[in-house]
């Protein structure tokens, strides 16, 4: 089973849910309109269905392999990247000044899930790319973005980024990667690197013709702590006077990673400075490196929430096409004595509605999140600064939520196979093998949900928690518009998730006073409420979209009562489970610190 991009799904997700129009409206984005966006999601769907996604499995088979010091991507990895940069397609949205097209981050978002349903392990280069260009893009001085922004830009060289090593796994303090000064150049001050980087994604291969990497390491004076931490460009190729790649740079692959999944995408141990050091030049100042680094990292921490959907979305695209084609037991309504396909079962249909409800409400939540993106970007004034406040409090949400929810769904993919969703020939399996990555890295996801209670409820003391809730009671309030069932169904039980939400946000910031640790061990149950509840908020949104566009459906009735029932069934078995999770929440944190280390 191939992959083919739900464009219709996709559109209805830009526009009706997440304001395209508004996006397009603002300043810097008013050549988005229609016509372009419909004609670059075509052609990208085109790119992922005919070039990425018949590398997939046959990547999965082949592997990256390390060999006397080189990194060989799988058959057709080059040629596809060199396909995908040529082009245009890693330009797409930065700005014009660096060689980008300058559309809306919501665009990106929308073919970047493109390219990682088709070919999930291949797609990771590009994702860090862009990480690492809007890095440079918002940090870098005018020469270094001269000199590397517009080639990454551009993609003909591709970034990395360099944060963990050996001895510090998560906890970025521990690093202790040298920066050593070593005078200073048109790039600005130039240091010698040395130490050891590990799981550095795409960290060397052949597909572009330069790599960019985004190392994190310490100066001799630095204070201990993640406050002595600078951030440097290390090339893998020093640049020459013309910008053109030269001398290669003391730097060196010793070795990848026998993984789970992505098996196509080499996952690095990279050595610097075995010689002489490893040149590097400074980003911002020294000791502002985490600082400048949380611009790459939230960037990818959306992008890895894509890869959460994208995964699902393929997941499901393969289960459906299978429960459509898998023949086994009579018919369930006994009307005939026929052999029927598995997709009449009940309880496969459960099951693969339960897999689309779920990839729509992650759509939603991840094209809003980009919405707010670029308002945080283009706006101004309040609604600029509420737009930046939903992006820091959706972000860890979107993350960790659609990434927990890519593995889920995935499984059930595998489940809808039956005994052959076991078995590597059907290709169920390598969607859930590659899915589990994703609630690990860019910061695992009980990470992700310490940020989103301590860094964001706690420090704004819940104004951005209170201010969602309120849109999601809004919400609410308008599906009492007429006689729909489905409206009056999806309006109770969003008033209770937010409810949920609500008393969820207000025992968290009591305990934050009262009982710190306990805040924080309630910080999963809290994400998961606010993934739950947002995301049903969104479909809501959604639904009554679909509701109004029924009127007027012009041949498309089918497609916007899909949107109906799929938001009702949301409504009716997910949504409660925002109930369930409170209860967790305030009678079980607790309980998880009263056990004994040695009771474990």
């Amino acid at each position: 089973m191939t992959y083919v991009a739900p464009l219709d799904e996709m559109r209805f997700a830009l526009r009706r849910i997440a304001g395209l129009s508004e996006i397009s409206a603002l300043p810097g984005y008013e050549e988005a309109t229609d016509d372009l966006v419909d004609a670059v999601l075509e052609e990208a769907g085109k790119l992922a269905a005919e070039v990425l996604a018949p590398l997939n499995a046959p990547g999965d088979r082949q592997r990256a392999v390390y060999e006397n010091g080189v990194v060989r991507v799988p058959d057709g990895f080059t040629e596809a990247y060199q396909s995908f940069v040529e082009s245009g397609w890693n330009s797409l949205p930065f700005e014009a000044e660096h060689g980008g097209q300058g559309l809306p981050w919501l665009i990106q978002t929308a073919v970047a899930e493109m390219w990682n349903s088709a070919n999930f392990a291949w797609a990771l280069c590009p994702l860090l790319n862009t990480g690492a260009a809007d890095l440079l893009a918002a940090h870098g001085s005018a020469r270094q973005r001269e000199v590397f922004l517009e080639n990454m830009v551009t993609g003909t060289w591709a970034g990395t980024m360099n944060l963990t090593e050996p001895q510090a796994g998560s906890d970025l303090s521990a690093v202790n990667s040298k920066a050593v000064p070593d005078g200073e150049d048109a790039l600005g001050a130039r240091y010698r690197i040395s130490g050891q980087k590990i799981y550095i994604t795409y960290g060397e291969h052949e597909m572009a013709e330069n790599i960019v990497h985004m190392v994190l390491a310490r100066t001799p004076d630095a204070p201990a702590g993640t406050k002595g931490i600078s951030l440097f460009i290390v090339p893998k190729f020093l640049p020459n006077p013309d910008g053109t790649p030269g001398q290669r740079n003391d730097l060196r692959c010793v070795s990848i990673e026998h993984k789970l999944g992505i098996h196509g995408s080499p996952t690095c141990t990279m050595a610097y400075g075995d010689n002489d050091g490893a040149i590097g030049w400074l980003v911002n100042e020294e000791n502002a490196g985490l600082a400048c680094m949380f611009t790459m990292m939230n960037n990818a921490r959306l992008a890895v929430g894509v890869q959460g959907l994208a995964i699902a979305e393929r997941a499901y695209q393969q289960a459906v096409a299978y429960a459509r084609d898998r023949v086994q037991g009579g018919d369930p309504t006994g009307q005939t004595r026929d052999r029927v396909t598995i997709i009449h079962h009940p309880d496969v249909r459960r099951m693969l509605l339960t897999m689309r409800a779920q990839i729509e409400a992650m759509r939603a939540l991840v094209y809003h999140t980009a919405a707010c993106l670029d308002r945080s970007k283009h706006a101004s004034g309040a609604v600029q600064a509420t737009a930046q406040a939903e992006v820091d409090f959706l972000t860890p949400i979107t993350k960790a939520w659609c990434t927990d929810l890519g593995v889920e769904i995935a499984s059930i993919g595998v489940q809808v196979h039956g005994g052959m969703g076991y078995v590597e020939e059907t290709g169920a399996a390598q969607h859930l093998r590659d899915a589990r990555i994703a609630p690990i890295y860019e910061g695992t996801n009980g990470i992700q949900a310490q940020d989103l209670v301590g860094r964001k409820l706690i420090r704004d003391g819940g104004k951005t928690a209170r201010h969602m809730v309120g849109l999601i009671r809004l919400t609410a309030s308008e599906l009492d518009t007429g006689s729909s069932a489905h409206l009056k169904v999806i309006r109770s039980s969003l008033e209770h998730g937010a409810d949920a939400m609500e008393q969820a946000t207000d025992w968290l910031l009591d305990k934050a006073q009262s009982h710190p640790l306990a805040a924080s061990a309630g910080a999963s149950p809290y994400l998961e409420i606010c993934g739950i509840v947002l995301s049903g908020w969104l479909l809501a949104r959604g639904a009554l979209a679909a509701s109004e566009d029924l009127h007027a459906a012009n041949g498309r009735a089918a497609f916007f009562n899909a949107r109906l029932l799929t938001a009702r069934f949301y409504a009716e078995q997910i949504l409660p489970q925002a109930a369930s999770r409170l209860a967790a929440l305030t009678a079980g944190s607790e309980t998880v610190l009263a056990m004994p280390e040695d009771a474990f």
